[in-house]
């Protein structure tokens, strides 16, 4: 309703005066309520009773411009546009800080480094103020935005440690290092001896930290032409690095692939080859992802948290919003091993 008790015009937004016009209140009352001020609980039930009267809808907009808040926080992640929609690992992450930064009434932003000039759009993005902080996915060292977040000071958390990030930027992951070491060693003690590793985006920490982990694991079983590199964490990728270890050592018994993906794509090169899976090799894998399952057989794997990983990083980003100080610059969750049918 209007100030007169006719309902507002099409299109007309309600106001405040409209609100305390239909309570019978001042503006200054109505103003406390909605920004959670005391009064009265009689003057508050008439005001509550007016805003559903009137349709008042917040102008989060302006009030966020007040505030200098955008209610917004950017889910940053550097990979190809393909490997975002395709990565379940990157899915389970973005939706464990959805669900955090929703409960706390935030929107997320997804923004997607797939290029130089993708970089340059979105550090101007970030420099523009269009959101209050930034959680980061798959950065690897002398990333420029790692460069950007440190110098605008913005609220963030890094997914995984990329080597030069500045101290005091929090972050989130896995002992990717020990989690490798561990399910190496569970492969070997299957009796394999010739084991290679399809070994997948070293360049950042994840995949440097996998490689490390396999190669301690093996100590003089290690061969180093028994490492396929290849750049991504994707099936096609799997595919191509098993054709390159079969061609290498074609008795090749124990294959540690560096993601679910990269596992199901060396199993098809393998079936391809007429290999058998696991009488003739053994194929671990890492992240217990949904192609774990979707593998035939189902993957040996180690167990990546990726809710849980989005979620902490997203509380990570509030707490920081919230002016609390952060006692751990890095927090390292479980990841188990789930052993299954393929090696």
């Amino acid at each position: 309703m209007s100030s007169t008790g006719a309902p507002n015009k099409p299109g007309k937004r309600a106001t405040v005066h409209d609100i305390a016009a239909a309570a019978g209140v001042s503006r200054g009352t109505v103003s406390r309520v909605l920004n959670g001020g005391y009064v009265s609980a009689t003057a508050r039930a008439a005001i509550e009773r007016a805003i559903r009267e009137v349709g008042y809808v917040p102008n989060t907009a302006a009030r966020n411009l007040v505030m200098q808040r955008s209610q917004a926080i950017g889910f940053i992640v550097l990979e190809p546009h393909s490997l975002f929609l395709e990565d379940p690992n990157i899915g389970g992450i973005m939706l464990g800080a959805n669900a955090t930064l929703s409960a706390a009434d935030y929107q997320m932003v997804n923004l997607v480094v797939d290029s130089e000039r993708d970089t340059a759009r979105i550090t101007r993005y970030l420099n523009g103020g269009f959101v209050d902080g930034a959680i980061i996915v798959s950065a690897r060292s002398h990333d420029p935005i790692i460069q950007v977040v440190g110098g605008l000071a913005l609220p963030s958390a890094f997914v995984g440690h990329p080597r030069d990030l500045h101290p005091e930027i929090p972050y989130v992951g896995i002992d990717n290092l020990t989690s490798a070491e561990e399910i190496t060693r569970r492969l070997v003690a299957t009796g394999r001896r010739r084991i290679g590793m399809i070994a997948a985006a070293v360049d950042r920490d994840s995949g440097a930290d996998r490689l490390t982990g396999f190669r301690q694991a093996l100590g003089p079983l290690f061969d180093d032409t028994l490492i396929a590199e290849v750049p991504l964490y994707d099936f096609a990728c799997g595919a191509k690095g098993m054709r390159t270890l079969l061609e290498r050592e074609p008795n090749i018994d124990g294959v540690f692939a560096a993601s679910d993906a990269v596992a199901a794509g060396a199993i098809e090169a393998l079936r391809e080859a007429g290999r058998n899976v696991p009488a003739d090799v053994g194929v671990v894998g890492f992240d217990d992802s949904s192609w774990a399952t979707r593998t035939r057989p189902n993957l040996s794997t180690v167990h990546q948290p990726a809710d849980d990983i989005g979620a902490q990083a997203a509380d990570m980003v509030l707490r920081q919003l919230r002016g609390e100080q952060i006692s751990q610059r890095g927090v390292l969750l479980p990841s188990p091993i789930v052993w299954r049918a393929s090696a």
